[in-house]
């Protein structure tokens, strides 16, 4: 089994859309910080997310972030959640985080861990047969999302190409 660990906006826009259901079909199960749960939990955020997180399936487990012993001053520029989701991620050996920040993605990435955010997995669920591209980025377009069109044009450009070669 993969061990996956998310930060908070891949989850909050995957339920936003309606589209959290096909985590456990790619990843059978998602590990988040507690720093996550907070965030999603939180007044600020829309009430499905904080509804959904309220009561999270099985399939997602929330973990104390572990105590960082030594300060990483590259850490510091992130907000808790992402620091958190990383050292998460480090401390399992993690073999895929689920992250949209940018910066955290960079740094996740020089730091050794394999990342993929939203789209990455809408993506994945689109060659899973578990939804169609065209219809999340639909509803995801609608949310205050903020994304490239160059990256969301190349994915559905790719799905047409499978769709057309009946794969």
């Amino acid at each position: 089994m993969q061990v996956v660990v998310a930060d908070a906006t891949p989850l909050h826009y995957l339920i936003l859309i309606d589209a959290v259901h096909v985590l456990p079909r790619i990843f059978e199960k998602i590990h988040v910080p507690i720093e996550i749960r907070d965030e999603l939990t939180c007044e600020g955020t829309p009430l499905p997310v904080r509804t959904w997180m309220q009561h999270p399936p099985l399939w997602l487990e929330v973990l104390a972030t572990p105590i960082v012993t030594s300060v990483d001053s590259s850490l510091e520029s992130l907000d808790s959640g992402e620091r958190a989701a990383i050292v998460l991620a480090e401390s399992m050996c993690a073999d895929l985080l689920l992250i949209d920040d940018r910066a955290g993605a960079i740094l996740a990435q020089r730091r050794g861990l394999a990342v993929t955010g939203t789209l990455g997995v809408l993506d994945l669920a689109s060659r899973g047969g578990m939804l169609d591209l065209r219809d999340a980025f639909v509803r995801l377009q609608r949310t205050n999302f903020r994304y490239p069109p160059s990256l969301m044009e190349m994915l559905l450009e790719e799905e047409r190409n499978r769709k057309n070669r009946g794969v």
